[in-house]
């Protein structure tokens, strides 16, 4: 195989001979093909040897374009079927014009797409909550086929090790909602009310939801990234392939342990929330220790803590499933784990926070 080569001769009055193998691997190294710049006329010429294929063809048309445009005489002095070919790919390839860029959509567009994949998301939740029902259900009528070492170890890992960062968090905002409660009550020499104010917020509703923001944050997104890896290590194609079903493996395990941790870590919050108010309320405001702890029960009942606690399994349930679902939904490079971790965490806040309204209306509606 020979190189393609291009040599040139004269300036105005120019003439280029083509020589070698101008074909698909001759054409490794292309040819100089510019003209010179007084070049007014060129004669092409084909040595005796001279190869020729479509990415000759593709190459040489092109530069013949250049060199018309500018305006320059040709003299194609060439074999017939080169002639033919050039003319060819003039007609056919080149003459083709430039894919336009697509039109955006305009707002219309965002927001029918947007919501196009707003309504997928919610048949896809839709749809994981109806397997945790069909599947779920008969295996918590037989104990035996669950797998609780799985169960065991999702809770270890999504309740103990939580335990720090909601304790902590809880806590703080308890100080905070004592201090600003604190700061108009003492204006009208109401500081006792105080008790009234952090006791009744944090167990009915800020000691669940803070919870659940923060195992949303966490837990979540754990899962998400989890599943998702194992999505793109093929390791769910595998267990399908060894009849195998992921939902029972990896999902349900993780759903019953939420359920399981999320009561627990929401009576931490609220024991925490209320010794934060309790600290502010006895150094900032002067109310007693004794006094702030005898005056809860006074002020709230059992109903109260459990209405709070009752949302906790329903946040369990909506957080384990959207970050697993993100997980499963998975496809494509390492990239989409770390989409579906973001997708995950903002998806499962967004749906805590909504049920919450909900709950307050539905309890409002009932008088409780």
């Amino acid at each position: 195989m020979n190189p393609a080569e291009a040599l040139w001769s004269g300036s105005d009055d120019a003439e280029l001979r083509l020589r070698g193998d101008w074909t698909v691997h001759g054409l490794a190294r292309a040819p100089a093909l510019r003209a010179p710049d007084a070049c007014t006329r060129l004669r092409l010429l084909a040595d005796p040897g001279w190869a020729f294929d479509s990415a000759g063809a593709c190459l040489l048309a092109q530069a013949v374009r250049e060199w018309r445009a500018r305006g320059v005489a040709l003299e194609l002095a060439l074999p017939a079927h080169a002639r033919q070919w050039l003319e060819l790919v003039e007609q056919r390839a080149l003459a083709l014009p430039p894919e336009a860029p697509p039109a955006h959509p305009g707002l219309l567009g965002d927001i029918g797409r947007g919501s196009c994949a707003a309504l997928g998301a919610t048949a896809a939740f839709l749809g994981m909550l109806g397997e945790l029902v069909w599947r779920g259900a008969p295996q918590l009528l037989r104990p035996q086929r669950i797998r609780w070492r799985e169960v065991v170890a999702e809770i270890e890992a999504a309740g103990l090790r939580a335990m720090g960062i909601v304790a902590l968090l809880s806590f703080l905002i308890g100080m905070v909602m004592a201090y600003q409660g604190g700061a108009t009550l003492a204006t009208y020499g109401a500081n006792i009310l105080i008790v009234n104010l952090v006791a009744i917020i944090t167990l009915r509703e800020m000691g669940p939801l803070l919870c659940a923001i923060l195992v949303a944050g966490r837990t979540g997104s754990s899962y998400a990234a989890q599943l998702g890896t194992m999505r793109i290590t093929e390791e769910i194609d595998a267990l399908r392939a060894l009849a195998l079903s992921p939902f029972d493996l990896l999902v349900l395990p993780k759903v019953i342990a939420l359920v399981v941790a999320m009561p627990l870590l929401s009576l931490l919050a609220d024991v925490m929330g209320l010794l934060g108010g309790a600290l502010v309320a006895s150094v900032g405001y002067g109310v007693p220790w004794h006094a702030y702890l005898m005056r809860i029960p006074q002020v709230v009942s059992a109903q109260t803590l459990l209405l709070g606690l009752l949302k906790a399994p329903v946040f369990a349930v909506v957080i384990a499933l959207v970050g697993c679902l993100q997980g499963l939904r998975v496809h494509g490079g390492t990239a989409a784990v770390g989409r579906a971790t973001t997708a995950s965490v903002v998806q499962a806040i967004f749906l805590v926070i909504v049920l919450d309204a909900g709950f307050s209306v539905l309890y409002n509606m009932l008088g409780l």
